[in-house]
């Protein structure tokens, strides 16, 4: 079977095409495009699967609420006959954002399945909805998005395994801890389709993101291998397109699993010899063979920051560094800093030269404790505005320039009056590369 995304996925493997740039809106004239036998794949931030069967249609995801009302039409259009399962494979919004029309439609609502973890989930999401809200304007450039406090709870949970049937075909769905601790992947053993969630996404896994909850590396590479043994002839990822033949599909799968155990166990050897974080991440990458794969691209999150989640997940927060188990105030530190160098100027100005001489990483740290220091000077801003501008030229990995591209546009709000957001979207550039326009500017 072919398609339009079956064959931009096959470019993608064979590297012609750049895997970060995948052109949604061009795959999408197509509607629902049949990938297998019986099953659709609408493409999306957040993909969304329809399974066809004898007792009716599933769908796997359900995408974001923006893109909900285009995705309905496209399900609907590819086919006309009622949903009985919407499964859920974890409650991230862009995965669970799209029922409201398949519940508003006659007959039997559609019963929606996911792991008993996924309220949980929502009832955090409720409590820290103000903070979900700056870290996605901060990580991904959402304007206006109020981040909901209410959610479509499943119908149907199970603890780890379940088995749901539309009478030729089976789902039999799995739970994992990986990105999430309340993840879901299945197999369709009449079809050879496995639907991996977030477990699978196309770039280095998501098992670091810092402004998130903790991830589960260890567990998350044995789900990965597990997943490798069935021998699935497709394999259709939350995030990305489509993996085809079953040597490939292992080949992801394994290669990922193997990508993730090594980062865990370089960081446990020197956790174990008494090593603190900051000579971990310094010391710690992924087997080279590895991270040049294109499925492996560090275009989201980076083997730093999941080492730093290795290291709360076995060790806690505290660094090793003991004079950040009870540090002072950032501003009173960086104070103290600026009158042993002659103030907040001359701190800012010794940014200026790091970054001259190519070291952004000590710029943007002697840049931050000059504005600490003096946070009304116009001049230090400017100088931090500038160190981090180009930090965000420099980063490939969406979630630090993200960051970096917002205290940019804090410093440069500061100095014009401008919206901080409006400063935001102009020194960010195209960083949010697998976010489609319509939904980055709700």
């Amino acid at each position: 079977m072919t398609s339009p995304i079956l064959e931009y996925a096959d470019k993608v493997w064979r590297g012609s095409v750049p895997a970060n740039e995948v052109p949604l809106a061009e795959l999408r004239l197509g509607g629902a495009q049949e990938i297998a036998h019986g099953v659709a794949m609408w493409p999306a931030f957040g993909n969304v699967y329809a399974v066809r069967g004898q007792e009716g249609l599933a769908l796997f995801d359900t995408g974001n609420a923006v893109d909900a009302p285009a995705m309905y039409r496209a399900i609907r259009k590819w086919s006309e006959q009622p949903v009985k399962y919407a499964i859920f494979s974890h409650g991230h919004l862009d995965h669970v954002a799209g029922m409201e029309a398949f519940d508003e439609e006659s007959g039997a609502r559609p019963i929606v399945v996911a792991h008993e973890g996924i309220a949980r989930r929502f009832g955090r999401y409720a409590r820290t909805a103000g903070y979900n809200t700056v870290v996605d304007q901060r990580q991904f450039g959402f304007v206006r998005m109020v981040w909901p406090t209410s959610y479509r709870l499943p119908d149907m949970t199970y603890q780890s395994r379940l088995n749901l049937s539309l009478g030729d075909v089976t789902f039999q769905l799995r739970h994992a801890r990986g990105e999430t601790d309340d993840a879901t992947w299945a197999f369709l053993p009449e079809r050879g389709v496995l639907l991996t969630g977030d477990l699978f996404v196309w770039v280095t896994p998501n098992a670091g993101n810092p402004q998130k909850v903790q991830r589960y590396p260890d567990e998350w590479a044995v789900a990965l291998r597990t997943m490798a043994t069935l021998d699935a002839e497709m394999l259709l990822p939350g995030h990305g397109l489509p993996i085809a033949g079953a040597d490939r599909v292992r080949r992801a799968l394994v290669d990922t699993a193997d990508y993730l155990d090594s980062l865990v166990e370089q960081t446990l050897d020197l956790m174990n010899a008494g090593a603190r974080l900051d000579e971990i991440l310094h010391s710690v990458e992924p087997p080279p063979e590895l991270a040049g794969r294109v499925y492996l691209q560090p275009f989201y999150d980076e083997p730093e920051f999941i080492v730093r989640n290795i290291w709360r997940l076995h060790g806690g927060w505290h660094d090793g560094n003991p004079a950040h188990l009870k540090p002072a105030p950032d501003a009173v530190f960086a104070r103290a800093v600026a009158e042993l160098s002659s103030g907040a100027a001359s701190v800012a100005g010794r940014a200026v030269t790091a970054a001259a001489d190519g070291d952004l990483r000590l710029a943007c740290q002697l840049a931050e404790l000059a504005a600490q220091a003096e946070p009304d000077d116009h001049k230090v801003h400017e100088i931090r505005a500038r160190v981090y501008a180009l930090r965000v030229q420099q980063e490939t990995g969406a979630m630090a320039r993200g960051v970096f591209a917002w205290a940019a546009a804090e410093s440069r709000s500061k100095i014009t009056g401008m919206d901080l957001l409006d400063v935001y979207h102009e020194v960010a550039g195209g960083h949010m590369w697998w976010i489609p326009s319509s939904t980055r500017e709700t």
